[in-house]
């Protein structure tokens, strides 16, 4: 039921560039004032709206060294969007397609960083990105942006206590397990947990995907603001020992494969949400061999880890900010 700009060319020359970027403010402050079509009353997507638009059939473009993007699948739908990497001619690396929200992280990343939720429909992401300059720089973050309208009531959760180990979302329609799996296992093994499960009368239950499982966070939470995860507490959530001994909360499973061009593109990755925080190991400078592990995305984002393996062949994570590796994962 929501209505979207086709373009992020905001400044409508016919070509989607650095110079259609905003930063968050300069987002939010657009929307209150934005015409198209008629109409007056578009606003800055929510993580949850934005998040509607992704599509897993793109391939992450990571670790690729051209700078054509000819060949290059995006996460999302260009028969109806219009879409652009990152602007390779301005300095800009070609995943540098983030798309600005109105969701703030409630908590912070990196050393203290305000920090907004982000859509990549680059490399198929959900990360906290921190509002002001990058280091070394001296303008806030850019980003792409589209707007929307409709709907408000989109991705407010419904949730109904039915007794007996079961939530029921009226929003979605969709069924959960209150409980979550209470061990972390491997991709092919929660495909074969969910496969089996019985429970509650009920023997169609799924290892969700990701945008289902994207659809019960509740992004006004976060492990060191409110000592819970990332969900409401309707739900019971595992506590487990994160990769620095403290109290943290699970990344689950989805069943929705995350391809990539550096990792596998025949699929060997696959989408985990965070409902604890988004750890990652950050290298003081640069070559130093020194980490220090932080929450580097902010509770409430979605990455990916290998389907199977052994983390420890990841003792500093993956990507640039080091994202954890983990491969055993919860699942709901």
């Amino acid at each position: 039921g929501l209505m979207w700009s086709k373009s992020p060319d905001i400044n409508t020359d016919g070509q989607i560039d650095v110079n259609d970027k905003l930063s968050y403010e300069e987002a939010l402050s657009l929307a209150g004032t934005f015409n198209l079509a008629g109409y007056n009353d578009w606003r800055l997507p929510s993580i949850k709206e934005l998040y509607a638009l992704m599509n897993f059939s793109g391939l992450d473009p990571s670790g690729y060294s051209g700078t054509s993007t000819e060949d290059l699948i995006p996460f999302i739908d260009t028969n109806y969007f219009d879409f652009a990497y990152g602007d390779v001619n301005a300095g800009e690396r070609i995943i540098d397609a983030q798309m600005a929200t109105s969701t703030l992280y409630v908590g912070t990343t990196m050393m203290g960083d305000e920090t907004m939720f982000g859509v990549n429909f680059a490399d198929g992401r959900i990360k906290g990105y921190g509002t002001g300059p990058l280091p070394g720089q001296t303008e806030p973050k850019q980003f792409y942006v589209y707007f929307v309208r409709g709907n408000p009531e989109y991705g407010i959760n419904d949730f109904e206590d039915n007794g007996g180990g079961t939530i029921t979302d009226h929003a979605t329609g969709l069924m959960w397990m209150q409980d979550d799996s209470k061990i972390a296992m491997n991709w092919p093994d929660a495909l074969a947990m969910a496969e089996d499960f019985e429970f509650a009368g009920y023997n169609d239950w799924r290892l969700p995907n990701a945008k289902e499982m994207q659809s019960i966070l509740d992004y006004t939470r976060a492990p060191a603001i409110t000592n819970s995860a990332a969900i409401d507490p309707i739900f019971n959530t595992s506590l487990i020992s994160d990769e620095g001994g403290n109290e943290n909360y699970p990344f689950y499973w989805t069943s929705t494969t995350h391809a990539s061009y550096q990792q596998d593109a025949t699929g060997g990755y696959a989408v985990y949400v965070c409902f604890g925080e988004a750890l990652g190991w950050m290298e003081q400078a640069p070559m130093s061999g020194n980490y220090t592990l932080m929450d580097v995305h902010g509770a409430g984002s979605q990455r990916s880890d290998p389907k199977v393996g052994d983390p420890a062949n990841w003792p500093f994570g993956n990507g640039p900010q080091g994202d954890v590796i983990r491969i055993n994962n919860y699942v709901r």
